[in-house]
């Protein structure tokens, strides 16, 4: 069973926030999806499809100069907020709390 403090770090991981009022209905609900995701381990899945394997077969472009280098540099670089130098200035969104 999921307690409160494991739901209020999955919700910091999310990075959403969530009332401490909320915490248990949530890790009861969180309970609920585990069950039914559970459900899966239930399945007969008949051996001999599990050995075989999918054809593989990659998907890629030609490599090329779609166009030339450079030529959207400043029309982009203009939409930043912040410059430093030849920098550009970004938000930070990975903390380490």
């Amino acid at each position: 069973m999921a307690t409160a403090e494991e739901v209020k770090k999955l919700a910091a991981l999310a990075r959403i926030s969530l009332p401490d009022g909320e915490l248990e209905k949530f890790a009861s609900e969180f309970d609920a999806i585990l069950a039914y995701v559970g459900q899966l381990e239930s399945l007969d899945i008949a051996q001999s499809s599990a050995k075989e394997k999918p054809p593989l077969r990659n998907v890629m472009r030609a490599d090329g100069a779609p166009h030339e280098g450079g030529v959207y540099t400043e029309k982009l670089a203009a939409q930043f907020p912040a410059r430093d130098g030849d920098a550009l200035s970004v938000k930070q969104v990975i903390r380490h709390d």
